[in-house]
C-alpha cells in the first residue's frame, strides 16, 4: 500500500505543500494542465532549487500581477470550481478544502458561510496552491496520507484584519482535533491554507511501518533558526494488504452514582476534546447496582485532555487505561455536491477492492437542520451523488 507522510517540523503553507509534492514525484506539467482549466489569469508558476539550512529544497512560487487580482467570496470560488472542467478527484478535494476554510472563517467572523469574504486565501496564489496540491495528490495516488503534529510558530502575524496572534484565529479553528506545538520560533509557520489542506487530507495518527520510496522537500520563503522546509515521504507499507495497523488508548470507568441525563453532555465534551469514540455500556456493579461502563477511545496526544474531562464531568474516582492494537481498512475522504450543499464522504477500501462509502453525519445534520429536511433525505442524496460520481470515473 502506498502512503504519503507529511513531516511538518517547520510548519506548512500552500506553496510548501505543493513544492514538496512536486519534489516527491508529482508532475508539474500535469499540475499546470489542471490549473489551466480554471478561469484565472495574471499569474505564473515558477520553481527553483534553493537551500534552507543546508537542505536542498524545491521552491514553488506563484508570481502574481496584483492589480489584476480581485479578492473573492466563498460563493464565487465554489461556483468557479464547481463549474470548471477539473478532473473529479481534483475538483472534489479543492471544494472540500475551501469548504473547510470557509466554515472556519465564518465561525471566527460571525458570518453566514456563503458571505465569507476571503482575503489572503481568496487571492489567486492561494487558489493555485489549493487546486495545485489537489492535482499533485491525485497524481501521486497514495492509498493513505499521514501527517505529523503541526509546528505553528508563535508571536503575531499581520494580515488584512490587523495584527493577530499565531496561530491566526481561522488557522486555530481549522486545527481542532489535530496535535500542534510550538518551540518558541517567532512567526507564522503554519498558514490557513496549509492547515486547511492537511486537515482535509491527512490522518494525524502514527503511520504503520513502511519502506521509503521517495522524499520531497518544499521550501518556505522565510529564513528561520530551523530549516524552513516541509518534508514529504512517499512510502510503501510492508504488507500488500489494504489493512492499516495502529494503536489506540482505551480509557474505562464504571459509574453507578451519576445522573444518567449527564451522559449526553459528557459524550459531547469528550468528542469535542478529540476522543475518537465514546461508548456507554449498561453493567451491574457491586451489590447488584445497575451502572454504566464508560469507554473512551483516544489518541495519545489527546489523552490528558480527555482524562481531565472524565474526572471533571463524572463522579468516578478512577480510570482504567490500556493501549489496544487496532486494524483498520484503508480509507480516504472526499466530498460531493448535492442540491442541498457540500457533504463530506468517508470511503473505506476492503482487501478485495470493495468500497464502503458513508456520508459525514455532521455535514448531513447541519444541512438538514438549516433547510428543515429529514436527515435521511440529505443522507440519501449524498450517497446517490457519490455513486453517480464514481460511475463517471
Amino acid at each position: 500500500m502506498k502512503i504519503l507522510y507529511f513531516d511538518c517540523f517547520s510548519g506548512a503553507s500552500g506553496d510548501m505543500i505543493l513544492g514538496a509534492l512536486v519534489a516527491a514525484g508529482a508532475s508539474l506539467s500535469a499540475i499546470k494542465a489542471e490549473l489551466a482549466k480554471l478561469p484565472l489569469s495574471g499569474y505564473d508558476l515558477q520553481t527553483a532549487q534553493v537551500a534552507k539550512n543546508g537542505i536542498a529544497a524545491t521552491s514553488l512560487k506563484v508570481i502574481v500581477q496584483e492589480d489584476q487580482q480581485p479578492h473573492r467570496h466563498y460563493a464565487e470560488i465554489k461556483e468557479m470550481l464547481a463549474a470548471s472542467p477539473l478532473s473529479p478527484p481534483v475538483k472534489q478535494l479543492s471544494l472540500a478544502v475551501f469548504a473547510r476554510l470557509a466554515e472556519a472563517e465564518a465561525k471566527i467572523h460571525g458570518q453566514p458561510l456563503e458571505l465569507v469574504h476571503f482575503h489572503e486565501v481568496g487571492a489567486v496564489d492561494s487558489i493555485v496552491d489549493i487546486v495545485g496540491a489537489a492535482a499533485a495528490l491525485a497524481e501521486l495516488k497514495a492509498d493513505h496520507i499521514y501527517a505529523s503534529a503541526l509546528h505553528t510558530g508563535c508571536g503575531t502575524v499581520r494580515c488584512a484584519h490587523g495584527e493577530l496572534p499565531v496561530p491566526a484565529p481561522a488557522t486555530l479553528e481549522l486545527l481542532k482535533g489535530i496535535p500542534i506545538y510550538n518551540r518558541g520560533i517567532e512567526g507564522e509557520l503554519l498558514t490557513p491554507t496549509g492547515a486547511a489542506i492537511l486537515a482535509t487530507v491527512a490522518d494525524f495518527s502514527p503511520p504503520p511501518s513502511y519502506t521509503v520510496q521517495n522524499i520531497g522537500y518544499g521550501a518556505g520563503t522565510k529564513d528561520l533558526p530551523i530549516a524552513n522546509v516541509l518534508r514529504v515521504i512517499v512510502g510503501e507499507t510492508e504488507s500488500s494488504s489494504s489493512y492499516i495497523q495502529g494503536s489506540i488508548n482505551v480509557l474505562e470507568s464504571t459509574i453507578d452514582d451519576m445522573n444518567p441525563e449527564f451522559y449526553g453532555y459528557l459524550s459531547e465534551q469528550l468528542l469535542s476534546a478529540g476522543a475518537v469514540d465514546v461508548i456507554l455500556t449498561p453493567v451491574y456493579m457491586k451489590k447488584n447496582r445497575p451502572g454504566t461502563k464508560l469507554t473512551v477511545l483516544v489518541a495519545p496526544a489527546k489523552e490528558l485532555q480527555v482524562i481531565d474531562i472524565i474526572f471533571r464531568e463524572t463522579t468516578t474516582l478512577g480510570i482504567r487505561r490500556s493501549i489496544s492494537d487496532k486494524i483498520m481498512l484503508s480509507r480516504r475522504h472526499t466530498s460531493v455536491q448535492t442540491k442541498y450543499g457540500t457533504i463530506g464522504i468517508k470511503v473505506a477500501v476492503g482487501k478485495d477492492g470493495t468500497i464502503n462509502a458513508a456520508p459525514e453525519y455532521e455535514d448531513c445534520v447541519k444541512l438538514a437542520r438549516a433547510q428543515k429536511l429529514p436527515l435521511k433525505t440529505v443522507y440519501q442524496a449524498a450517497l446517490a451523488a457519490y455513486l453517480q460520481q464514481e460511475e463517471k470515473r
